[in-house]
């Protein structure tokens, strides 16, 4: 059978014109209605294990060089180990005793403990670095006790906030995302300000700082509790520039994550305690919607 010499069907532009109208009428009702939200959470579940047979190379790789070292370097290791938690246990002591004088100090000034949140460790399975996107995919989902809004800190300072919480793994969105906003404060000095994304994991700028402040290069900024979605005096950036632009009502300040957003293995998730010592129960509501407190994502599709 021969082949038509012309096509009588629709044209190309007829098609992709029907297409864009197809998404975008998708896309609308998924941001009003939530239609497409089991829809991406089914895909989501589908896609992990392609997501943990991507990460378990490295996995097998990290077992097989952990088999292959030598008696003489374990030696050395669990020698160095020991020392080391001498020394850590020394350094313990003294924290207990300040932590026991910080204890009564606030007791005389009638003011409540801060306990310590409970942490969740959990282990980054994907990167995403694009500079109008700066998202990680971590190994903790709703049957882990992960949700929405949950904020996420390593060893080194504040990583970000769980953005979607999937059943078995969650999209985290870092504090160096351009729509993300942090409320912090400067530890030396006490003033507040927000900390915002640049889209460079080792930048944020720091917003609407008067030029006359006392901020300057080197000063450690922290979370300072106000939003009720981060817990307060968790480390966050330090100041690396200061510019102060005759004529311009803000100053301009620069300031480098100290959590290394780029390199990160592991983070915790955070369950700030509420003033009675324990741990706050996820709202309700926030499981079907993005964090909004402290980030202000921009709409996705």
């Amino acid at each position: 059978m021969k082949k038509p010499l012309f096509n009588l069907g629709p044209s190309p532009a007829v098609r992709l014109a029907l297409l864009a109208l197809v998404s975008i009428g998708l896309m609308w009702a998924d941001h009003r209605h939530q239609h497409l939200q089991e829809f991406r959470s089914t895909v989501a579940m589908l896609v992990y294990p392609v997501q943990a047979g991507v990460n378990l190379p490295v996995q097998a790789g990290a077992w097989v060089l952990e088999q292959l070292r030598s008696h003489q370097t374990l030696v050395e290791d669990n020698r160095r180990l020991r020392e080391e938690h001498l020394h850590l246990n020394a350094l313990m002591l003294r924290f207990e005793a300040l932590e026991e004088e910080n204890a009564r100090l606030r007791e005389l000034l009638d003011t409540s403990v801060r306990l310590r949140d409970p942490l969740m460790a959990a282990e980054i399975m994907a990167v995403d670095l694009d500079p109008f996107r700066q998202q990680l995919v971590i190994n903790r989902g709703r049957v882990h006790g992960a949700y929405p809004g949950q904020p996420l800190i390593n060893a080194q300072g504040v990583v970000g906030q769980v953005l979607e919480s999937h059943p078995l793994h969650s999209i985290v969105l870092l504090i160096s995302d351009p729509s993300h906003a942090l409320p912090v404060l400067v530890n030396r000095t006490g003033l507040r300000t927000l900390a915002v994304g640049t889209g460079n994991p080792q930048l944020l700028e720091l917003r609407y700082i008067p030029p006359a402040e006392d901020i300057e290069p080197g000063d450690i900024i922290s979370t300072s509790g106000l939003g009720g979605r981060f817990p307060a005096d968790y480390p966050v950036a330090q100041v690396t520039r200061v510019e102060r632009i005759p004529g311009e009502s803000f100053a301009r300040v620069e300031a480098r994550p100290l959590a290394r957003l780029d390199r990160s293995r592991e983070v915790l998730l955070l369950r700030p305690v509420n003033g009675n010592g324990d741990a706050t129960e996820r709202p309700a509501e926030i499981e079907a919607e993005a964090p909004a407190a402290e980030s202000t994502p921009e709409d996705r599709p």
